[in-house]
């Protein structure tokens, strides 16, 4: 575990399992994304530190994009290993991780050590045994379930705790305005449909099926849904924000198509009005799906 992480994870081949189409779906919004999404909140490091019964000596954070879900970690383990396969996605997290390493050259503003490496959910370089918790935020859907249980599970010591959650979109606010998010992106998937061939688009499992993954896998003795709620402050700038930083929608505009934005326009509009340039404390409901070695 001395070796440069940076060295070791290095590789061009793409593990069999996992599509280049999902990879590649989060290329050139690593901006967007890092300023709408939302980071992981305290809960998540609350409970899984909970069933860990112990302070974790290496958190791994698969498919962890630009770090919003592994910085969480960073007073509360003593190692951490963010792992995301995009180049885009994982630079944002290195140039945080360096504004952060600069900022804490007195000692406080980092004491947990970071690494973001490029690699694969079903292909660790990681030795047997070696983390306490391995975690994947918004991320398991994009991955192979079978082989990324299969690795998680030989890299996880015994009683390590596998972790995948997710944020329901969109925050609760009114059915409107939720309704006309969720046909956003229902026309930005049905213009994907009709521009994309079947074989080129990324592919989504459902997260319902989580936690069936899990006990299906076999390879963990406890497994259960936690589902638990988390209030934070929204404007209509960053409700807005959210709402086109879904992948569906930077894909159509990757693919430079117009239809969208009279409806985008219309939503903002929409949100707009409801906030009144006020900041309102709105809950979002987490589901988080583990699986206990």
């Amino acid at each position: 575990m001395t070796k440069d992480l940076t060295e070791i994870w290095q590789g061009d081949s793409v593990p069999e399992g996992n599509r280049v189409s999902n990879v590649e779906r989060f290329s050139g919004f690593e901006d967007t994304y890092d300023r709408h999404r939302l980071e992981a909140p305290e809960e998540v490091v609350t409970l899984l530190t909970g069933y860990l019964s112990r302070r974790p000596s290496l958190v791994v954070d698969l498919g962890c994009g630009t770090g919003l879900s592994s910085f969480v970690w960073k007073d509360a383990v003593d190692r951490i290993i963010g792992v995301e396969p995009n180049d885009d996605m994982r630079g944002k997290a290195l140039a945080k991780l360096q504004s952060l390493t600069k900022q804490g050259a007195d000692g406080h503003a980092q004491s947990g050590a970071i690494t973001f490496v490029s690699g694969y959910s079903n292909q660790l370089a990681l030795p047997d045994g070696a983390a306490d918790i391995i975690t994947c935020s918004q991320s398991f859907h994009w991955m192979e379930p079978a082989s990324t249980l299969k690795e998680a599970a030989r890299v996880l010591r015994e009683e390590g705790v596998f972790a995948a959650y997710d944020c329901d979109w969109p925050p609760s606010l009114t059915w409107r305005i939720e309704h006309a998010y969720h046909e956003l992106i229902r026309l930005a998937d049905d213009i994907i449909d009709r521009r994309v061939n079947p074989e080129d688009q990324a592919y989504k499992g459902d997260k319902n099926e989580h936690l069936k993954h899990i006990r299906e896998s076999g390879l963990f003795r406890f497994s259960k849904e936690i589902v638990f709620h988390h209030v934070e402050p929204f404007t209509a700038d960053r409700y807005t924000g959210l709402a086109v930083s879904q992948g569906a929608i930077q894909t159509v505009f990757k693919l430079n198509q117009p239809e969208l934005h009279e409806k985008i326009a219309s939503f903002q509009a929409m949100v707009k009005e409801y906030f009144q340039e006020r900041t309102l404390p709105l809950m979002l409901s987490y589901r988080m799906r583990i699986g206990i070695k």
